[in-house]
């Protein structure tokens, strides 16, 4: 059985999946869709060159004509981030699978509509939380289980980053709360997401962001202090001012028997690797951190649980709502000035558009 994909937008993240893509024997690209029929000459031309097979790739300006594809079996979906839930709502109704970009949605009630379209169309649905399945990151995952690091005391999450005027500026829809989401969604949930993966479910969250920039709507900074279930205390701290360029991400976790911490532009460095009582295989942890492939990993994940009945993809939904709903509680205790306890009930990015210039009014 070979699984035919159709590719739903074909700008620079997309190669990202194509690669992957192309590492299957039994899984291939069926069709892409763009408004742009240059953009779906380079996809299609990447994926050949990338899988080496020549069969055709249908082309489709209008993605509803493609999703009508009765030999169409799964979607990928990497448009821009405002377009990501109705695209995925779209693409299951049409009874496919779905490989969606992050965030998933702009809003809890997108998320949840897809959660629940997704089990009763008993399709799969994976959100592209990828770092969760870079080797590295699953033997910190395996420390953590075992109890090797003893009781968790506090993770930290630290997004340092770059992002000009001009990166606003270039495309319409960025910046802007109703089609982009803010900097946390876009730059900082991969990191977001591994925090919470690691500490588990999340008590309570309080937030402050801050603007620099007048090309946009969306925050510069953003700060967040989080009180998971566990008693563990997080810190979140991101801002894209970090001049002259990039100074990269990291992640550290303070346990009772170790101390972990990843950083770097990628998360392929160490700045410290502790746990009581067992030497460091600095050999292993290198080879580990080198291995970049986790869109392949992730890719083998969705095709196994395509092709299974009693296997679902690791990064479901409800998975891959989990960062979202952190990144939701810190914007709404801007609002608020309050801690949000969770579950989040309601919220969507669109609700800080109006109150942005009334929060910088009564400061």
């Amino acid at each position: 059985m070979v699984i035919r994909f159709g590719l739903v937008g074909c700008g620079y993240i997309s190669k990202k999946h194509l690669h992957a893509l192309s590492r299957f024997d039994d899984a291939h690209l069926h069709a892409v869709s763009d408004l742009d029929e240059s953009r779906m000459d380079e996809a299609r031309n990447f994926y050949q060159t990338q899988s080496g097979l020549t069969h055709p790739i249908k082309y489709f300006k209008d993605y509803e004509e493609m999703l009508a594809d009765q030999q169409l079996d799964a979607v990928i979906i990497s448009s821009f981030s405002g377009l990501h839930a109705e695209m995925a709502k779209k693409a299951l109704q049409f009874n496919k699978h779905v490989i969606l970009e992050k965030p998933m949605a702009l809003s809890i009630d997108g998320s949840n509509e897809l959660i629940a379209l997704a089990q009763k169309q008993k399709k799969e649905l994976m959100v592209c939380h990828q770092l969760r399945f870079r080797p590295i990151m699953q033997k910190i995952k395996g420390i953590i289980d075992d109890g090797k690091i003893g009781t968790i005391y506090l993770g930290v999450a630290s997004i340092r980053i770059n992002r000009s005027p001009d990166y606003f500026t270039s495309a319409p829809w960025r910046g802007k709360w109703e089609t982009d989401g803010g900097m946390l969604i876009n730059q900082g949930i991969h990191i977001i997401d591994l925090l919470q993966w690691f500490l588990g479910e999340v008590h309570s969250v309080y937030g402050e962001i801050g603007y620099q920039s007048t090309v946009k709507e969306t925050e510069d900074v953003a700060l967040g202090i989080l009180d998971f279930k566990s008693r563990a205390k997080g810190i979140i701290e991101a801002n894209i001012v970090t001049q002259p360029n990039n100074l990269g991400y990291s992640l550290s976790l303070f346990g009772e028997k170790g101390t972990i911490c990843i950083e770097g532009p990628s998360l392929k460095n160490i700045g410290r690797w502790y746990i009581e009582g067992e030497n460091t295989d600095m050999e292993e942890l290198d080879s580990l951190l080198q291995d970049g492939n986790e869109e392949i990993y992730m890719y083998d994940n969705f095709i196994e649980a395509v092709k299974s009945e009693n296997k679902g993809v690791l990064l479901d939904g409800t998975e891959g709502k989990k960062a979202l709903e952190i990144i939701f509680g810190m914007y709404q205790s801007e609002l608020s000035k309050q801690p949000v306890e969770f579950p989040i009930y309601s919220f969507s990015t669109s609700d800080m558009k109006e109150r942005k210039w009334k929060s910088h009014e009564s400061r």
